[in-house]
């Protein structure tokens, strides 16, 4: 292919020992890492030596009805990158962490304190939680409905934003002297007094290297778009082809500008989980070994929660039962339009659905050679289908090790990819402008008294 004049943006979903379901009974792997921090700083450092933009954790509030067979996000990920931040320099640093079951105060806080530890490098993935098991966690017979999640959710942004705005950048004079750590005049309360949040503020920590994360959203229901339209500058999509990403794409950046925001503000960063081999059927091989390794218990509980049906006792050999229609869904409604359209369209079995959909959840998976698999991103980014990709390794660390040292080098010399690092921050590797900080609500108020 010819070279592109656009680079891409690359982040590395990392999770436990790999995407795929079946990462952790793979020889590839070893088991025993999904608990060692030292893995997690590893991952950290392969991505770091790839110029990756990122890495990138999901997580969830809930062990769920899988542990039999599965758990992949054992460690809260702010956490958790915190230890990454100190083994690392440049690479980013993105955190999921939930609106439905937090508070705006104590979240903005940690998130201002990983971008202080990592020097700018922190980014908030914004979920709204809508897992039933996670819901019962936190005192709820059922999940929340989901128009709810994202008003609540649009609110506690804006009290997040307003916090990390609290202090001006200049506030802090530590006057050893004089004896002053900060300038009051410079340090304000928000007093927001909304319909879900009453906050006063100010936040007891200086505004950050970045002035607040990156901030980043997942969802693609018709709810999630405009959210993200309104607020994301990064979003982690999952569409299965190029005619679908390009689509989307239209749509979200569309959505973006009627917000009156630029449309290159926000990268649309679709997942993908490569299976790399010297030739494409090696490469296939690969993929076969894993998907051989599905445990069906797992499978059918993950799948049962996707599609709202209780598939536990349904035959693998037959299709999918009936479903309900995706208003009386109240989880995550564009995996849901996903799944059912993936085996309605290719008229699968449900022992061949959860084959498709072991390595990354409905995530596309391509498998082949690093030629290939740089030919497929390049194909996608040329056709505004994506701004970059959320690479999805199907197993850990070999599978990011193998990305960074044969894909990554494909996409370099096709002008595709940076070769150094030219920021030191998330929103510099993004080429984002760094926010000045917002007059908060009581300030503003009293100067147009």
């Amino acid at each position: 292919m010819s070279q592109s004049p656009k680079q891409f943006h690359l982040n590395a979903f990392l999770m436990g020992v790999g995407h795929h379901e079946a990462a952790w009974r793979h020889p590839r792997t070893d088991e025993r890492r999904v608990l060692d921090v030292a893995h997690f700083q590893e991952l950290a450092q392969i991505a770091e030596r790839g110029k990756l933009d990122s890495v990138f954790f999901a997580d969830g509030l809930a062990a769920g009805p899988r542990v039999e067979h599965n758990i992949q996000a054992v460690f809260e990920p702010i956490t958790l990158l915190s230890a990454m931040a100190v083994v690392t320099e440049r690479v980013g640093l993105i955190a999921t962490a939930s609106t439905g079951y937090n508070e705006p105060f104590t979240l903005a806080r940690k998130f201002a304190s990983l971008d202080h530890i990592s020097h700018g490098r922190a980014g908030w993935n914004i979920v709204t939680s809508g897992g039933a098991d996670e819901a019962a966690n936190f005192g709820y017979d059922e999940t929340p409905d989901h128009a709810g999640r994202y008003d609540r959710a649009a609110e506690f942004v804006d009290v997040a934003v307003e916090l990390w705005d609290s202090w001006d950048d200049d506030a802090v004079e530590l006057d050893v002297a004089g004896g002053r750590f900060a300038d009051p005049a410079k340090v304000r309360t928000i007093d927001h007094d909304g319909a879900r949040f009453k906050v006063r503020g100010p936040l007891n920590s200086p505004r950050s290297p970045q002035g607040r994360p990156v901030l980043v959203q997942a969802g693609s229901s018709e709810s999630g778009k405009n959210f993200a339209a309104r607020y994301a500058e990064a979003v982690f999509t999952a569409q299965r082809t190029l005619a679908e990403g390009q689509a989307f794409y239209r749509d979200l950046k569309a959505r973006v500008a009627g917000a009156g925001r630029d449309p290159h503000s926000l990268k649309v960063l679709p997942g993908i989980v490569p299976f790399i081999g010297d030739t494409e059927a090696e490469a296939k091989a690969l993929e076969q070994e894993f998907t051989d390794l599905i445990s069906p218990a797992y499978s059918l509980r993950q799948l049962s929660g996707m599609v709202g049906v209780d598939l536990t006792e349904h035959a693998l050999d037959a299709p999918l039962p009936p479903l309900p229609p995706l208003d009386r869904i109240q989880g995550n409604k564009s995996r849901y339009e996903l799944v059912k359209n993936l085996a309605e369209n290719e008229h699968l079995t449900v022992r061949q659905l959860i084959g498709k959909l072991g390595g990354g959840r409905g995530h596309r998976t391509v498998a082949g050679t690093p030629e290939q698999i740089a030919d497929d991103l390049q194909l996608w980014f040329d056709r505004e289908a994506a701004d970059g990709f959320n690479v999805m390794p199907p197993y850990l660390p070999g599978g990011l090790e193998d990305f960074t040292t044969r894909v990554v080098p494909i996409l370099q010399e096709r002008g595709l990819f940076r070769t150094e690092y030219t920021a030191t921050t998330l929103r510099g590797h993004y080429g984002l402008d760094r926010p000045a900080a917002r007059i908060g609500a009581a300030r503003a108020r009293a100067a147009t008294a």
